[in-house]
């Protein structure tokens, strides 16, 4: 007998918003612009159209696992850094699996000497791109010169008809030391602070999503300036504790440089908005590697001049979605 007054709870539609830097995503060819000649069949790390071949077909792979388990679809979104050109975007998007999907991406040159930027791939059915531009960041040396970095990508749309703002970063790394360089990470959170300034000051409630390769922790001192004053939130941080768990491994420890905050209108649960569900790290065995000291460490692509094959030297992180129907 069936009693049609007990409804059953429809299931939330959940979608992932997903980071991934995919360490060193350069073509074969020689851009005349950029420090790219290691990149090269004849530089430093023999990088062939072999090798680069094969490693768009490691992440594109990975790409369409990403948060799949919870809820069986592909990452709506996904911020990349360390990506050459657009031309890599375009090659990882028509390499097999993506091929078959409806992904489109958005990239700019910046200004990085190394010649790599960040990007964001999309899913054209569920999102519609209504703005993007590169966000400037200036900042300088120790001897006053200007480090010439990566731009941030800020990109306006609407993800299930709401609209949404995003920000990818690949903030300055800490080549030279994290103390003299982190004056740097500062400059770049202040940067996002303000635009969401602006964003705010139009829409009161804005839906924010700020993701990246912060090349900092949760507790670190850029991210905490970014957190001071906003909306946002940063789901990330009990997945750092007790520092078992990250995205990247240096030196015997565990970071969790790559982060994804969002602002608390994710805790709307009004019909038509996006809630948040849950964050993760995608260290998916088959991303790590198997064996020898680094074992469960990413399974990187080069370690110094020495090619492992690999997919990247950091694990993506990633958020679910619940959208409210």
């Amino acid at each position: 007998m069936r009693f049609p007054f007990f409804k059953r709870k429809q299931k939330k539609p959940k979608f992932t918003v997903a980071f991934y830097n995919l360490e060193n995503l350069f073509d074969a060819e020689d851009d005349a612009h950029t420090l790219d000649d290691d990149f090269t069949p004849n530089g430093f790390k023999r990088w062939t159209t072999e090798r680069y071949q094969k490693k768009l077909g490691q992440l594109a792979r990975t790409l369409v696992r990403i948060g799949a388990d919870g809820h069986g679809h592909i990452p709506v979104m996904v911020g990349v850094a360390e990506v050459e050109n657009h031309k890599v975007l375009k090659d990882l998007l028509a390499t097999p699996p993506l091929d078959q999907t409806d992904y489109q991406y958005v990239h700019y040159e910046s200004p990085d000497e190394r010649g790599i930027d960040t990007g964001l791939i999309f899913r054209s059915r569920f999102f519609q791109l209504l703005h993007s531009e590169p966000l400037p960041l200036m900042v300088e040396n120790n001897n006053g010169e200007r480090d010439t970095t990566r731009d941030i990508l800020y990109v306006k749309g609407k993800l299930n008809g709401e609209l949404i703002h995003l920000f990818v970063n690949h903030w300055p790394s800490r080549r030279q030391g994290s103390e003299e360089t982190e004056h740097k990470r500062i400059a770049a959170a202040e940067v996002v602070k303000d635009k969401i300034k602006g964003i705010e000051a139009q829409w009161p409630h804005a839906n924010i999503i700020v993701m990246g390769d912060f090349n900092d922790d949760p507790n670190s001192k850029s991210i905490q300036t970014l957190l001071a004053g906003t909306s946002l939130f940063n789901p990330m941080e009990k997945l750092h504790r007790p520092k078992k768990k990250g995205s990247s491994h240096y030196k015997k420890q565990w970071n969790l440089f790559d982060q994804l905050l969002l602002s608390h209108s994710f805790f709307n649960y009004e019909k038509g908005t996006h809630s948040f569900d849950s964050a993760h790290i995608f260290d998916d065995a088959s991303l790590m590697e198997r064996k020898g000291k680094y074992k469960g460490s990413p399974y990187r692509t080069y370690v110094g001049k020495k090619y492992l094959g690999g997919y990247s030297d950091h694990f993506p992180v990633y958020l679910v979605l619940g959208f409210n129907p």
